[in-house]
């Protein structure tokens, strides 16, 4: 695993995991298919799912903190920003602040530099939105989003995933 490779694997992800159609529905069936996944593993998340004018789906899992609501709405700011996945954009900028450059003029407190937000992408419109998970590491917050959505989408999750971590 290298970093150079992530950015490749995740670029594979945002470009392949493309919806022909987005709506109610489709966030209901992704954010109960993550819920169900986190309280199977004990995973104390958040999933926020929205489109960029509304929240389609939220929900929060026992020992989710506010904090992490608060880490997703940052997560969906970037998102929103630069229309790729925030996980991608935490190897592209390679920070341990997890804050963006001077440059971009974002402040921390509605810009984070964390896995764990992944643009909906529908065919024929582009970015409409996000799924943000927050409670995890940030690694995972992102891997348990493409298991999701490989799911739903009926891809093989294990050739869209992330080598493992060394």
């Amino acid at each position: 695993m290298s970093v150079a490779s992530d950015i490749e694997k995740i670029k594979v992800q945002e470009a392949e995991l493309v919806f022909p159609a987005f709506d109610e529905a489709t966030a209901f069936e992704i954010g109960s298919a993550l819920r169900a996944r986190a309280l199977a593993e004990n995973w104390p998340i958040i999933v926020d799912i929205r489109l960029w004018d509304r929240a389609l789906f939220y929900c929060a899992l026992p020992g989710s903190t506010g904090s992490n609501t608060d880490w997703a709405r940052r997560k969906i700011n970037a998102v929103k920003m630069f229309l790729k996945s925030t996980y991608r954009m935490v190897l592209e900028q390679d920070r341990e602040d997890k804050t963006f450059p001077a440059r971009f003029g974002l402040s921390p407190s509605d810009y984070v530099l964390a896995g764990g937000g992944f643009p909906i992408r529908v065919k024929g419109a582009g970015v409409i939105g996000v799924i943000a998970v927050s409670g995890l590491p940030e690694r995972q917050d992102h891997g348990i989003i493409v298991d999701a959505l490989c799911n739903h989408l009926g891809r093989d999750s294990a050739s869209m995933a992330l080598a493992a971590a060394s």
